[in-house]
């Protein structure tokens, strides 16, 4: 028998045709309100817009705490990439006494403050295998495996829900490329999500792969810990400073976007970064043809702020290698034929979505696991599906899209409540609930 849990009561209407010809063996609960999977700060954003709307929501969450990407799978060193005012969430700033560019342990610290200060508990350690719309019925079918902090299985639930808010992020997954010879290299070999110091490395060789912020910080650190960096730079990137006459490079460009054409905008930060950065041609780095900004809204890659690295790069502490050819024990062969001694790999070669692996819905999200239509027009699709955290504009554009998903799914729980609550009573609709398992 199918059971039912009484917890989070649905609108009454609302499961009056749910078919149950698809047996679930494990628990069902139905949800008076949005389900929202994945408890980082754009889950967490969401939750927040409703909290204030007095909705009721349900946030799962496979791990078991809040922005497990953050707390988990970040180097020691990481401080946000832009001022804190582009990466606070909606309705709570940041501390006054925070610096400008918070640690990522202030920005844990404030995560905290802010599932506390809205009052969010998500249901931790829920891994969800599969999100399914019913069209029978008109309800989200979210079925999970839950387990317990020391791995032991809680077994499975499903729950129902009129809206569904995906939340797990462009980042939920590393992606990890495939190179010749890498199982007979020997050394050790990690993601730069597992990367936390390079105190381990000192006097270590170190092959960096990858040139974006996270293969540039990673090389720096290294650096700081004494270790010898090679970094892989296989194709173009754009490098630009962190600030410019102590002012951010970020808040200026947004500035500049509300007066001139991105073409423009980007044109005048390449001049700029020439100026204060020199050419970084010279040293491996080469530009795309691409600005910054436009490679950036038309295929998500963020340009490297530097915080230090490009004066490693010129003075040969950090060395710039190109793409590799093949692994062997101990070394690694390159395009060129160069061949490196080396005793680690760091892959800082990004992340992806892992929506195609449990969603099964094929309208609104791309093969990559990305909304198909881009900002500002990706956070809604169709029978009550919401995406959150899928911008390529980071904090920023998740917050904008979290407050729209908010006030819209808000808008709708209170025409439907009020003009349904008194169609069926609560007590009728459980029965017949029970009387379909």
């Amino acid at each position: 028998m199918m059971h039912y849990s009484t917890d989070h009561l649905p609108m009454p209407t609302m499961i009056q045709n749910l078919d149950h010809e698809n047996f679930f063996p494990g628990r069902c609960i139905l949800i008076n309100g949005p389900v929202i999977v994945g408890a980082g700060p754009s889950g967490l954003a969401v939750g927040a817009g409703l909290k204030q709307q007095g909705v009721p929501f349900v946030i799962l969450e496979r791990a078991n705490c809040i922005a497990p990407l953050w707390q988990n799978h970040t180097y020691d060193r990481l401080k946000l990439h832009l001022p804190k005012q582009f990466c606070q969430l909606p309705y709570f700033p940041f501390p006054d006494n925070f610096p400008e560019y918070p640690t990522k342990y202030q920005f844990l610290d404030y995560l905290e403050s802010y599932a506390r200060n809205f009052d969010i508990n998500p249901q931790f350690n829920e891994n969800v295998q599969s999100a399914t719309y019913d069209e029978t019925c008109g309800l989200w079918r979210v079925k999970t495996i839950g387990s317990t902090d020391n791995g032991f299985s809680r077994g499975e639930v499903e729950y129902i829900c009129r809206w569904l808010v995906v939340a797990t992020g462009e980042n939920a997954e590393k992606v990890v490329p495939e190179f010749e010879g890498l199982e007979e290299f020997g050394g050790q070999v990690m993601h730069v999500c597992d990367y936390k110091s390079g105190e381990t490395y000192r006097g270590k060789s170190v092959l960096v792969v990858g040139c974006g912020n996270s293969g540039m910080e990673v090389s720096l650190d290294l650096c700081h810990h004494n270790a010898i960096p090679s970094m892989v730079v296989r194709s173009s990137v754009h490098v630009l400073p962190r600030e410019i006459l102590g002012k951010s490079t970020f808040d200026i460009a947004v500035s500049m976007m509300k007066l001139f054409p991105l073409w423009v905008v980007d044109k005048i930060l390449l001049a700029v970064a020439r100026v204060v950065l020199g050419n970084i041609e010279k040293y491996g780095l080469k530009r795309p043809s691409k600005g910054p900004l436009q490679l950036k809204n038309t295929e998500g890659k963020t340009p490297v702020l530097d915080i230090g690295a490009l004066q490693k790069i010129r003075s040969g502490e950090i060395k710039v290698v190109p793409g590799i050819k093949r692994f062997s024990p101990g070394r690694v062969e390159l395009v060129n034929g160069e061949n490196l001694e080396i005793n680690s790999v760091i892959l800082a070669t990004g992340y992806c979505s892992n929506v195609p692996s449990w969603l099964k819905e094929n309208d609104f999200f791309c093969r990559n696991g990305i909304p198909k239509f881009s900002f500002p027009n990706g956070w809604k699709g169709k029978a009550g599906l919401y995406a959150v955290g899928f911008t390529r504009r980071g904090l920023s554009g998740a917050s904008l899209d979290a407050i729209k998903i908010a006030n819209d799914i808000g808008r709708i729980w209170k025409e439907e409540t009020k003009h349904k609550q008194h169609s069926v009573t609560v007590g009728g609709c459980h029965r017949r609930c029970k009387s379909h398992c």
